[in-house]
């Protein structure tokens, strides 16, 4: 029998996750779910969906090679229910687990979901905290109360002095909280942007991206020209060249915009932190270990 059964979203591929942390590879079993209903909730492009899924199959191979117990549904798999919650109750048929643990979703409908199982299932269902945010949910809630306004600026001057990230003493490095004014040059003539890494997609990545071809062909984008990385190696790769090609001259043109250049100096990190192969502090220091080395300048 299976002590605790431990569920990981395609959004939460952190070793360090809540819900993997003090796992029991003897006793407990972990359970990855690629569900149709997730990608069809509303459209996504190709390339998200072939993202998601290929570093969801890559991460679940990472833990068996670490000797933990997988059990993982993929999307074309016949008896699949295409819904977090039929595949839920059908693992726990097959596993008779103790307990479920998981993390926190990033999604309210999800979350929902969740706190339905404990009844249907008739066993406890356990919700961690996702620490993988530097603002957790208390400390968000805490900050906005009785706010007439969420404006980012202020939150982000909240979150500065409470991480101490670019900060000298209670004033920010450099003497600004932001050079916006200064940020909005033009790109000059003749100035190539260097090119963002590519990397080449795998046998699982080219599995994934025939699935979603067959699937989702319906689906906005084109899965043409897939290199983005699809493991957490790849994606700290991906992060260390952004701080050597392009963060030095990042603040100068992010607002400038170029016919037949997608990227400029852009960090094209926002996929890797969303589905969790990057840590937000680990972007944060690499940017400001850069600073103290003196590799770039505050813009």
């Amino acid at each position: 029998m299976t002590r605790h059964m431990r569920f990981v979203f395609g959004d939460q591929l952190t070793r360090s996750l809540s819900a993997l942390r003090d796992i029991d590879p003897a006793q407990d079993i972990v359970v990855m779910i690629e569900a149709a209903d997730e990608a069809l909730n509303v459209p996504h492009h190709k390339q998200k969906i072939a993202l998601v899924l290929s570093a969801m199959r890559h991460f679940a191979r990472a833990l068996e090679a670490r000797g933990v117990a997988v059990d993982y549904i993929r999307l074309d798999d016949p008896a699949n229910t295409q819904s977090f919650a039929g595949e839920v109750a059908r693992a726990v048929a097959r596993h008779r687990p103790e307990r479920i643990i998981a993390t926190h979703p990033g999604e309210w409908r999800v979350l929902q979901d969740m706190q339905a199982w404990e009844k249907s299932l008739g066993l406890p269902v356990e919700i961690r905290p996702d620490h993988r945010f530097i603002c957790d949910l208390p400390r968000f809630r805490a900050w906005a109360k009785g706010r007439k306004q969420y404006r980012m600026e202020f939150f982000y001057r909240e979150m500065r002095r409470a991480t101490g990230l670019l900060m000298e003493g209670d004033e920010p490095a450099g003497g600004a909280w932001n050079y916006d004014a200064e940020n909005r040059a033009a790109l000059p003539k003749g100035v190539t942007p260097p090119a963002p890494p590519r990397f080449a997609p795998d046998e699982i990545t080219r599995d994934v991206m025939a699935l979603v071809a067959a699937r989702f062909g319906a689906h906005f984008g084109s899965g043409e020209g897939f290199a983005w990385p699809v493991t957490a190696r790849d994606a700290e790769a991906a992060l260390a060249a952004f701080i050597r090609d392009r963060l030095p001259q990042f603040g100068d043109y992010q607002d400038a915009m170029k016919s037949g250049e997608d990227f400029l100096f852009h960090a094209l990190l926002s996929p890797y932190m969303n589905i969790g192969l990057l840590d937000p502090r680990e972007v944060c220091e690499a940017a400001l270990q850069a600073f103290e080395d003196e590799a770039l300048r505050i813009s």
